[in-house]
């Protein structure tokens, strides 16, 4: 269930994506739909034990939620009407909506609506590793953008904003330990909220030139954002205007209404449409290139008495770019490109006042519990992780989180070696993937590269006639031949240090 592949599937695009399929860790079944192989599998265990050890050394309780939600959770919420066709929506047999997991905070805040009722009982924390559905209409680079995927999801309740600001921070520091203790660097960046609602947001963001975030960075203070919220110092004086005009859903008591939107900004940017969404505190926003005598929306920078014509809304609505100054220091922002890989959000009661989650404080009144909520996506971070440990000949994966720790080859003259050697390492607690098929070395050897296991050991004619068992280590390729008697403590040794 593990084999090779010497090319990869047509229209890959993605390197680390190429690199599980051909070394056998995954295989597409659908369009963003993927099975995880004994060897991806394996991967994916390594990484959710280590966010198990961190999320229990915070607190948390692990939990399972179900894939499948009665829509009325959703209903309460309002996010069954706020998000579009991404949501798994079906029916059963006895005509109730149901729809596939997005995310979990309506289920968790029905949970927290059942089991909380005393301050006494605050604060918590809860966490689950599940399968998500989300039906994206552009999936792309396998794991990176895929329709089911896997993902921790953390949730804390507390009884007031002090609580919450302090779990906040322990998961921001937990997740900056999760992803050095993998070997994935990040940045965590200022985020829009988008919608999972709350006060705030900071995204752990993979830079990548494949990524299809885009994140402002200022090297003069260390400014760095989402582009979706990045803010900074215009101009006092513009260079002229440019307009856009936009189709956007307005609530209007409790009816839905589309309204045409002209958006006027300084020359030489462009729009940001998440900030506008915000300003007009709309549902949804999409261009049109229709005309019409809608709203009037003014960036900031644009003097409302200098304009002469009617305006409806003065905000912040235009995107941050390459060269911008900073707002904080003024030094040129850099723009890069990224995959987000983790996110957290502070709810504050978004969930829990729309779903009745409510505790009793010390004067006897019923105040809703405040959340926050803390993912990182699973089966996103192997694929970054594939993009961030490879070299020409494969995959080059850390210790820590590789299937196997050893790759053992049994080359002609030396299978009997290699069948003791393989009892002995597993008897000493290590992980052996052993080779032992009737197949050329150079096959061997190529399987052994791709797949990218941290020490390769070799054992055959040639390297008993040498004194003993190759051992290659696969960052960096440092070769030598260590007799048998002292194998066992060099590879203890080699993993150690790994």
């Amino acid at each position: 269930m593990n084999e090779t592949l010497r090319e990869a599937p047509a229209a890959t695009e993605v390197k680390g994506h190429e690199l599980l399929l051909r070394a056998g860790f995954v295989r597409q079944v659908a369009a963003g739909v993927f099975s995880y192989l004994h060897l991806g599998q394996r991967t994916l265990q390594k990484l959710e034990a280590i966010m198990r050890q961190e999320m229990d050394a915070l607190g948390g309780q692990e939990i399972k939620m179900p894939i499948v939600h009665p829509a009325a959770l959703w209903q309460a919420s309002g996010r069954w009407y706020e998000i579009d066709a991404e949501l798994g929506r079906l029916v059963d047999r006895n005509g109730r909506s149901l729809t596939l997991a997005l995310s979990h905070e309506e289920t968790l805040a029905e949970l927290a609506r059942q089991e909380i009722q005393s301050y006494r009982q605050l604060p918590q924390m809860a966490y689950h590793i599940q399968t998500k559905w989300r039906d994206d209409p552009r999936p792309r680079a396998g794991l990176i953008r895929g329709r089911e995927f896997t993902m921790l999801d953390s949730y804390s309740l507390d009884a007031d904003d002090a609580g919450l600001d302090e779990q906040y921070q322990a998961h921001f520091d937990v997740y900056l330990r999760i992803f050095a203790r993998v070997g994935l660097p990040v940045l965590a960046v200022e985020a829009d909220v988008g919608m999972m609602g709350g006060t705030l947001a900071h995204e752990f963001m993979y830079l990548t030139p494949i990524g299809e975030d885009t994140l402002l960075l200022c090297d003069g203070c260390g400014y760095q954002a989402n582009r979706q919220v990045a803010t900074f110092r215009k101009p006092e004086k513009i260079r002229g205007t440019e307009s856009a005009n936009f189709i956007v859903e307005l609530v209007d008591g409790e009816e839905t209404v589309e309204q045409v939107v002209t958006a006027v900004f300084p020359a030489g940017h462009l729009v940001n449409e998440t900030k506008l969404t915000h300003l007009l505190k709309a549902q949804r926003l999409r261009p049109t290139t229709g005309q019409g005598s809608g709203l009037w929306v003014l960036d900031d920078a644009i003097d409302p008495k200098m304009w002469g014509a009617k305006v409806d809304k003065v905000g912040d609505i235009t995107a941050a770019q390459e060269s911008d100054a900073c707002a904080n220091c003024g030094q040129p922002l850099r723009m890069v490109r990224a995959v987000e890989v983790a996110n957290i959000f502070k709810l504050g009661t978004r969930y829990s006042s729309t779903m009745d989650a409510t505790f009793v404080d010390e004067q006897n009144e019923a105040r809703p519990i405040v959340m926050g909520c803390y993912g990182i996506g699973v089966t996103r971070l192997l694929a970054c992780l594939a993009e961030h440990h490879q070299d020409e000949a494969g995959l080059v994966w850390p210790a820590a989180i590789a299937p196997y720790q050893v790759h053992l080859l049994a080359l002609r003259g030396g299978e009997d070696t290699a069948v003791s050697l393989y009892q002995n390492l597993q008897q000493a607690g290590i992980e052996v993937l052993f080779d032992d098929r009737d197949v050329r070395p150079g096959v061997k050897f190529n399987d052994a590269d791709l797949i990218g296991l941290p020490l390769r050991l070799t054992v055959g004619q040639r390297s008993l006639a040498a004194g003993g068992v190759e051992v290659k280590e696969r960052a960096g390729g440092e070769t030598a031949v260590i007799p048998l008697d002292d194998l066992l403590k060099h590879v203890t040794k080699r993993l150690a240090e790994q």
